[in-house]
């Protein structure tokens, strides 16, 4: 098959498009950059390239038509943020697809209420992010209900590996935090540090894109999770972080609105997302329905992505295709 992928050379891109290339499809990436994948794979090579600015084409309407020109058999579609830009895709590919991906987000829930969160919990999102991206979910699978284009939509966790920030302990991406833990100093987490986040690593985003494919015809109309077993406590987290480093864990504790005033406000931001959100998915769904299982664990996919970090020099690290909020799932 055709596959085209947008927004194919970064965090899921990197793993997903050589593992289209290895099962024979012919590939096409669309990319706002011309920067490598973070690893490298000799599948890249059989892999078509093609640099394209989504906003500015959306802008003037040929975005859908470049996409629909290129004659796919499936889109997968990683970059899309608005429920306007999902419609002019779908108004432009219509009838002609046998299948659409797109990826969403576990923000969509909103705050965890019953825990692990099933995929088909009420949804309660709030903020921009998580608002927009729970708009495009009904649209497209309301679409591929009422047999329009056949669309599944795959909802990551805090997307870590190799070649960028994993979210860190207190919930941001300040690479401080794992070298306060890597000295053995005090990191001062907020609250009681008992909020959740939920790393996975990109390959097993990837895995989950790849099994939906293959098992399209449980996938259509569906939404699945893309999230390790289990979340992690900020606490906990933090505790095996500092372990990771041969140091034991000093860990202190204030009230949010006391711990903010210790850090830069865009490190208060994120961090608030993540706590206010708290999240705890389950991969029941996508075990049952299309027989897949995350290979690592949340805390893997984290050190995996801090392992390759240099963490006495390096600021926060992200691709050209990786929209800030990526940041905060």
């Amino acid at each position: 098959m055709h596959i085209v992928v947008i927004g194919g050379t970064g965090h899921i891109g990197t793993y997903l498009v050589p593992g289209l290339v290895r099962r024979g499809h012919q590939v096409t990436v669309l990319s706002r950059g011309e920067r490598a994948p973070y690893q490298r794979d000799g599948a890249w090579t059989q892999a078509k390239l093609v640099q394209v600015d989504r906003a500015a084409e959306e802008a003037d309407g040929t975005f859908g038509r470049r996409v629909a020109e290129l004659a796919p058999d499936v889109v997968i579609d990683l970059i899309c943020f608005t429920p306007d830009s999902a419609r002019q895709l779908v108004d432009a590919i219509s009838g002609q697809v046998e299948h659409l991906l797109h990826c969403g987000t576990i923000w969509v829930h909103g705050a965890s209420a019953t825990v692990p969160t099933r995929e088909d919990a009420p949804r309660a999102p709030f903020g921009d992010y998580g608002i927009q991206k729970a708009a495009i979910e009904r649209y497209l699978l309301g679409q591929s209900r009422r047999g329009g284009v056949p669309a599944t939509v795959i909802h990551p966790g805090h997307i870590s590996g190799p070649g960028w920030t994993p979210v860190n302990p207190a919930g941001n991406l300040d690479v401080g935090v794992y070298r306060t833990l890597s000295r053995g100093d005090e990191l001062v987490l907020p609250n009681l540090g008992l909020e959740t986040v939920q790393h996975v690593h990109a390959v097993d985003v990837a895995g989950v894109f790849l099994a939906a494919l293959e098992g399209r015809s449980a996938a259509v109309g569906e939404s699945f999770h893309a999230v390790a077993e289990g979340a992690m406590t900020l606490r906990g987290y933090a505790e095996a972080v500092a372990a990771w480093f041969g140091q034991d864990a000093r860990l202190g504790f204030l009230p949010f609105e006391q711990w903010k005033a210790g850090v830069s406000e865009r490190d208060a931001e994120i961090t608030y997302d993540h706590i206010a959100h708290s999240p705890h998915c389950s991969m029941d769904k996508a075990a049952r329905m299309l027989g897949f299982r995350p290979r690592y664990t949340a805390l893997d996919a984290a050190l995996e992505g801090l392992s390759r970090l240099d963490i006495a020099g390096v600021e926060e690290t992200r691709s050209d295709d990786d929209d800030p909020r990526l940041f905060q799932r």
